[in-house]
């Protein structure tokens, strides 16, 4: 109850970030997202052979 008392609110006005810095975090973001991105197509390939192959025989009959 203390703590909440105690709060003081925060207003980000300005952020500087060197140019370099921030090519530097974003060529990271896209290295990182490289390793995502075939797990999460790895993870939708297998649902697809699922319903692909589950569905597959509905319409036989």
């Amino acid at each position: 109850m203390a703590d909440e008392m105690n709060k003081q609110e925060v207003t980000v006005v300005d952020v500087k970030i060197p140019f370099m810095s921030m090519v530097v975090l974003m060529v990271k973001f896209a290295v990182a997202s490289i390793p995502a991105l075939l797990i999460i197509s790895f993870i939708f390939g297998l649902f697809t052979m699922l319903f692909g192959g589950f569905f597959h025989g509905m319409g036989r009959f």
